[in-house]
Order: C-alpha cells, then sequence, then structure tokens
C-alpha cells in the first residue's frame, strides 16, 4: 500500500458558516459490551445529548482506543439520544476496553 502523496490540508472554519444552526461538541465515557464475531449492528450503545433530534447529523466521530476491526457509527436515534452502533468485521469476539468518544453532532439549516 502506498502512502498518501500531495496532500494539501487547509484549517479555518469559513467553509462551515452558515451551514448549521446549532452544533454540539460531546466528550463520553463509553464501555461497550464484547461484540460477537460478525455482529452486524447488533451492539449498540446510546448517549444522552440535551436538544438534539432526529433529522441532527453525526459529522464527526472520534475514540481513543485502537478499534481492532470494529466498525463504528453514530446517529441520532431519537430526541435527546445518540446511538453508536457496533459491527464486528473479525473471525473473533472483541471486547474493547473502556475509552472516551468524542462527537461532533450538527443541525444543518
Amino acid at each position: 500500500m502506498a502512502a498518501a502523496t500531495a496532500v494539501t490540508s487547509k484549517r479555518d472554519n469559513a467553509s462551515f458558516r452558515g451551514l448549521f444552526n446549532d452544533t454540539w461538541s460531546v466528550s463520553a465515557t463509553l464501555d461497550s459490551a464484547s461484540v460477537a464475531s460478525g455482529a452486524s449492528g447488533a451492539a449498540t450503545d446510546t448517549i444522552t445529548v440535551p436538544g438534539v433530534a432526529l433529522g441532527d447529523a453525526v459529522i464527526a466521530m472520534s475514540v481513543g482506543v485502537t478499534e481492532a476491526g470494529i466498525v463504528r457509527r453514530a446517529y441520532v436515534s431519537a430526541a435527546n439520544t445518540v446511538t453508536v452502533a457496533t459491527n464486528n468485521l473479525t473471525g473473533s469476539s472483541v471486547d474493547l476496553a473502556s475509552t472516551t468518544i468524542k462527537l461532533i453532532i450538527a443541525r444543518l439549516v
């Protein structure tokens, strides 16, 4: 696998002005249960985030541990609730350590 070349990066917030009515920066401790091999969406965790509503978008997620073949996605599943769905694509059960999860949630204009 080749490393990326000719990477251009720009850091500012001008690109996003006027796109969101509201944003949330969330940090929470997450200690997911063990996820069975090949489980798809079988493991979910919820995080209470006051003010979020259906239709809001989770635009970024980061965790503080190596995910070991786990694929996660986060979405607003109900008023005040974000669900983190965990899929295990490995050939064995995976039990991740407790970690800090960080989310950025936005309400589009």
